[in-house]
């Protein structure tokens, strides 16, 4: 191969050329500089470089040379007429589409199978995808070429594109650079071409081994024609013909005037003429050498939707993410709304009694000397055998049962509690004349009991009917009579927490509209009733289960000691709540379900409104047969 020459030019008249020889001299070329060295070819539009290069390639696969071409405008593929060469690229036209992942195969293809290529990135639209194609290629030849050693030329068109003078050069041009410097020994050879060397990067140009100059008009070229060659072909090259040009090489030493033949396959790169354009009939490649490409372009299909499931399930977590902190934020919300709702219901935190000093719904002792149960509220007394004889039953001594207020209010208590029961308790009003009234405490047994002289705790409505039966004048003597010795046990707690006037109780505040969402009332039900003390709470779930019944009964069936007192002050507590109303002849009714159909309003159905009163009763331990 050493010796082995290409023809592609004969000497040509005219001006400049210090070879001596005589016009139509053939001109050849070594073969192993041209594939191993580095070659410029410039000149500007139809001038006739691409010629030139045609011209150069053809004698090199004439002789069994493999070439890769990058192919730019897509005018190389007319070698495929008389060549069977791989045409690669973006277009329907190629053999293949190929990307940056079929490089490594491209470059084996080249180098070990002997396979002539063109790549041709001219139906890239994406530049960048372009350069890349460009970059890997030339990458992966120079890597297998330090291994190889095997010559090969690598021809790249519009290489001002890739290796610009001045700032701008990318990876690509970097990489074409480093295989201009050290390709050669390694035996891989680099052709630019350009029809615009003031623009191809200097250093790229005084490397190379071999130039051909054709014609050049603009002045910036041609100064750079004067640079290099010298003033007098700096004139000359103006007035050169097509195909024309100044051969320079290191191995001749001399700059002669050529004429290049013309090239034997199809022109893709011609100007088109007023003619009809016929492709000629190009040659096909071995099935083999696509299939193997078309194997890396199913893998690289294959991973892309791949990819492109998991960008979608990426997208649908990422949605389902945000759903979720929307959720946990409107849930946050709707938590504030239910604890306002459960505190306005029942009043958690400093809720004045009538009368009293203020306390806490945990059950803070709101007297002094009081013996706190273990839930922070006063031990009520068991139930015993002669809780009939001490007024257990719901008809006796139902004179009373007023509110135990304080003093002053005490009246006006029993003649709204009158107003309220109407009357309803005549029978109760019967049974309690006659009945001996224990006598008051003195103020200090009383202080002693944790309670204030005058004052104790009571259920109003269990003295509607007491009201019409007795003096109003009476009522405070009444009242004071009424306060049971607690044994030094402060019945305080025991009062209403809810802190709700009569004409403002919670029900009231359900009305908002800012408490229809289902979650919200759900909640702020529970709450309320979880925040009910035990017994208290056991008195709602008996009312549920009966319907209707007095406060005693309800005391009783949540396993509390039956006494009066104690039932009606604990009833008092869920009746402010709105949990329960009153009804006649000193009986109650379970009111939870109206309750949440105030909160509701209109804003839903029956069934809807069945469902959460279900839920309600079972997260609240009201419903014993269902586990919430």
């Amino acid at each position: 191969m050493s010796d082995e020459t290409i023809t592609v030019a004969d000497v040509s008249d005219g001006t400049g050329g210090e070879s001596g020889l005589s016009a139509g001299t053939p001109i050849s070329l070594p073969v192993v500089e041209i594939l191993t060295g580095r070659g410029f070819i410039t000149g500007k539009s139809g001038s006739g470089k691409s010629n030139t290069a045609s011209v150069v390639i053809e004698k090199l696969l004439s002789n069994s040379f493999p070439v890769l071409i990058v192919d730019s405008d897509g005018e190389y593929y007319g070698l495929k007429e008389e060549f069977e060469i791989l045409h690669v690229g973006a277009d329907e036209e190629c053999d293949i589409q190929v990307s940056a992942e079929h490089a490594g195969k491209i470059a084996s293809l080249a180098l070990e199978d002997n396979v002539p290529i063109i790549l041709d990135v001219s139906g890239y639209l994406d530049e960048d995808e372009a350069s890349e194609l460009i970059r890997e290629t030339a990458r992966q030849l120079f890597a297998k070429e330090k291994k190889l050693k095997k010559p090969f030329l690598m021809l790249v068109e519009e290489c001002h594109e890739y290796i610009p003078e001045g700032a701008g050069m990318d990876k690509t041009g970097k990489t074409l650079i480093k295989i201009g410097k050290r390709g050669r020994k390694h035996g891989l050879g680099i052709v630019g071409i350009s029809q615009r060397p003031a623009d191809v990067k200097k250093d790229f140009i005084t490397q190379c081994d071999w130039l051909c100059w054709h014609r050049l008009t603009w002045d910036n070229d041609t100064k750079v024609v004067s640079r290099i060659l010298g003033s007098d072909y700096g004139e000359a090259i103006e007035d050169m013909d097509d195909g024309e040009a100044f051969l320079m090489t290191d191995w001749a030493e001399s700059i002669r005037r050529v004429q290049f033949r013309r090239k034997q396959t199809f022109d893709a790169g011609a100007t088109p003429g007023l003619d009809d354009f016929e492709r000629p009939d190009l040659k096909s490649v071995s099935g083999d050498l696509v299939s193997e490409l078309q194997t890396i372009t199913d893998e690289r299909e294959r991973t892309e939707s791949e990819l492109a499931d998991l960008r979608q399930e990426l997208d649908k977590k990422k949605q389902r993410i945000t759903q979720l902190e929307r959720e946990l934020e409107e849930a946050r919300d709707m938590s504030d709304m239910a604890d306002t709702f459960a505190q306005a219901l029942l009043q958690k935190a400093d809720a004045p009694y009538r009368g009293g000093s203020g306390g806490t719904l945990g059950g803070e002792p709101i007297g002094t000397g009081a013996a706190p149960g273990a839930n922070g509220s006063a031990p009520e007394p068991q139930r015993r055998d002669d809780d009939a004889a001490r007024g257990g039953s719901p008809s006796d001594d139902q004179a009373e049962l007023h509110d135990y207020e304080g003093p002053d209010a005490a009246p006006a208590a029993a003649t709204a509690d009158a107003g309220e029961g109407g009357g309803d308790r005549e029978g109760d009003g019967g049974a309690s004349e006659g009945v001996e009234k224990p006598p008051a405490p003195p103020a200090a047994t009383a202080a002693a009991n944790g309670t204030e002289t005058g004052t104790a705790t009571g259920e109003s409505e269990g003295s509607a009917g007491d009201g019409a039966d007795s003096p109003a004048g009476t009522s405070h003597e009444r009242v004071a009579n009424a306060v049971p010795p607690t044994d030094g046990v402060d019945i305080s707690p025991a009062r209403s927490r809810s802190g709700f006037d009569e004409a403002d109780d919670a029900a009231a505040f359900v009305d908002g509209d800012e408490l229809r969402r289902r979650e919200a009332v759900v909640a702020g039900f529970v709450r309320a009733v979880e925040s009910l003390e035990d017994v208290t709470r056991g008195m709602l779930g008996a009312y549920r289960r009966a319907g209707r019944a007095t406060p005693v009964e309800a005391h009783r069936a949540a396993e509390g000691s039956g006494d009066r007192r104690y039932a009606y002050a604990r009833n008092k507590v869920i009746r402010r709540a709105g949990f329960v109303e009153h009804r006649s002849r000193g009986e109650y009714a379970y009111a939870l379900p109206d309750l949440v159909r105030r909160a509701y309003g209109e804003h839903t159905d029956e069934q809807d409104l069945v469902e959460v009163i279900a839920e309600i009763e079972a997260r609240a331990g009201l419903d014993p047969d269902v586990t919430p």
